[in-house]
């Protein structure tokens, strides 16, 4: 199984994404993997670590989140795998609900958003993003 970490879905990713049939609630998996250091177009907090720059976009986006109607569920440090095998480990695991795959949509064009966006990319280095349909949700 070949994995690649990305910071933003190609054209075609977005059109299957968003264009398919499902329509319903959805989970995100966010498998995240940080910078050493932050690298922020500007050059400002030379020393902030990757991790802590995407904190900073994980702390507002949760605003941008009930905007919509979803609400982040966890977020957590990797610390070890104990079935499969990876040629390196994510860092964290972000859990987000979204109402619909449209407030996914809707939220990434809030202006709020768009201000914050500059934290994520200053802080990833890549990341896998995996929809799970929220089905048996507990507590939604």
């Amino acid at each position: 199984m070949l994995v690649t970490n990305a910071l933003m879905p190609g054209p075609e990713q977005i059109q299957a994404f968003f264009g398919g049939a499902e329509t319903g609630p959805m989970v995100m998996v966010n498998l995240l993997k940080f910078k050493d250091k932050a690298e922020y177009p500007d050059g400002r907090n030379p020393e902030m670590t990757g991790r802590d720059a995407y904190l900073v976009y994980g702390a507002a986006v949760q605003k941008c989140l009930e905007m919509v109607g979803g609400k982040g569920l966890f977020s957590g440090d990797v610390t070890g795998i104990l079935l499969g095998q990876v040629e390196e480990l994510w860092d964290m695991v972000a859990l987000a609900y979204y109402p619909s795959p449209q407030a996914m949509m809707q939220m990434v064009a809030l202006p709020d958003y768009q201000g914050i966006e500059i934290h994520r990319f200053a802080g990833l280095k890549g990341q896998l993003n995996i929809r799970t349909a929220a089905t048996g949700m507990m507590g939604l």
